[in-house]
């Protein structure tokens, strides 16, 4: 990437200060640098206090968080799991771990997040051809919650489980109520892009205490509780590292913000395409309740002077880095074969979808270089 003498500018780096320094510092200087500690369970407390759930388990990922959880509630071949469509792999490939089915369910084009519409009639279809159907996965794109009311109404109805992929939506609210406390379990990331960061790792959310004890058990390759190396089932090398914890409880401190200074960023858009004909922000015509963890934009290439792959190229050309949106699950090729219920509105998306930085990392100077060089495009 060019960057014109510049220092590029990326889509959303770790935003890492002093403070998680000092708690890492600590960490290790306390001697507990083996998975588990002190930082991991405080963590885990913190993190479920904040979300509003009884349980936490700290994880290596939050894929590892996806598979405990289906793996917990015996999911496996022979199941069909409708997951959303318009994600990034790791949700469809946790569905594969277990041998299940992913069947792929297309979005709402106005947020991107699952269309219950399209789910409700993917469940009765796949009810009527005798499939069975234990669990819903929907995921929360980008940071806006899906429409839990009536998603949650749908599991219900259909008698399956909810596994939610709040990955990217981490201090969100939905109706007033956080992400990741929805469902019967809930999953986060705290990959190095996302809101906050532990490097590496994920938890899993829930209120169902059973749940939690076997992920728990699970991620620590399922020893039994007794003085010698004792396995009944098959386990996993999943524990979050207590270092990596005391890194996230820095975070956390942080997080809200880190969340002000994304939806600055955000509003900031806003305004920049408010008067361009055919250019929309993805997620909706406001933000209540986002975290705005990456802001995307949708361009009419029928209605548009210029288009997202236009706007993508000479970012690129001024050292600005910029991403397509999520290409949907099923138009990969590892997906050949498998089933959906689609309207296309997640390949319209993709398409004509281009991801902005958006970093809480990002300085002043850093925005207004990017803002400069949308209106060199936009103004052509």
């Amino acid at each position: 990437m060019a960057s014109n003498g510049n220092e590029p500018i990326l889509l959303s780096t770790p935003d890492v200060s002093e403070l998680e320094q000092q708690y890492v510092l600590r960490a290790i200087q306390s001697g507990w640098v083996a998975p588990a500690g002190p930082d991991l369970s405080a963590f885990e407390e913190e993190v479920a206090d904040r979300v509003g759930v009884a349980h936490a388990v700290g994880l290596s990922s939050g894929t590892a968080a996806l598979h405990l959880a289906l793996v917990s509630w015996g999911v496996g071949p022979g199941d069909v799991v409708p997951v959303s469509t318009f994600t990034f792999a790791a949700t469809v490939n946790a569905i594969r771990y277990v041998g299940a089915v992913p069947h792929f369910v297309d979005c709402d084009e106005e947020t991107g997040n699952i269309s219950p519409t399209l789910l409700s009639e993917a469940i009765q279809t796949l009810r009527s051809a005798g499939a069975n159907v234990p669990v819903i996965v929907p995921v929360d794109m980008l940071g806006k919650c899906v429409d839990y009311d009536a998603i949650t109404q749908i599991a219900t109805d259909a008698g399956a489980r909810l596994l939610c992929d709040a990955a990217e939506s981490f201090g969100a609210t939905y109706d007033g109520s956080p992400a990741g406390s929805f469902g019967d379990a809930s999953v986060l990331s705290f990959n190095g892009n996302k809101i906050m960061t532990t490097s590496g790792g994920g938890m899993l959310l829930t209120d169902d205490q059973r749940l939690s004890d076997h992920a728990r058990k699970l991620s620590t390759q399922a020893r039994e509780p007794v003085a010698h190396y004792e396995h009944t089932e098959v386990g996993y090398n999943y524990r979050l590292s207590n270092i990596l914890a005391a890194l996230g409880r820095a975070q956390l401190v942080r997080l809200d913000d880190m969340l002000k200074r994304r939806r600055e960023w955000r509003e900031r858009y806003r305004r920049l395409f408010a008067d361009q004909p055919g250019a929309r922000i993805l997620g909706g015509a406001d933000d209540v309740g986002d975290n705005c963890w990456l802001t995307a934009i949708v361009v009419d290439p029928e209605v548009s002077a210029w288009s997202a792959t236009d706007l993508g190229s000479a970012l690129g050309e001024a050292g600005i880095e910029t991403r397509p949106v999520w290409k949907p699950m099923h138009l990969q090729p590892v997906s050949s074969g498998l089933a959906g219920t689609l309207d296309g509105s997640s390949e319209r998306i993709f398409a004509h979808g281009l991801t902005l930085p958006a970093g809480s990392a990002l300085t002043d100077a850093q925005f207004e270089r990017v803002e400069a060089a949308i209106r060199v495009v936009v103004s052509a």
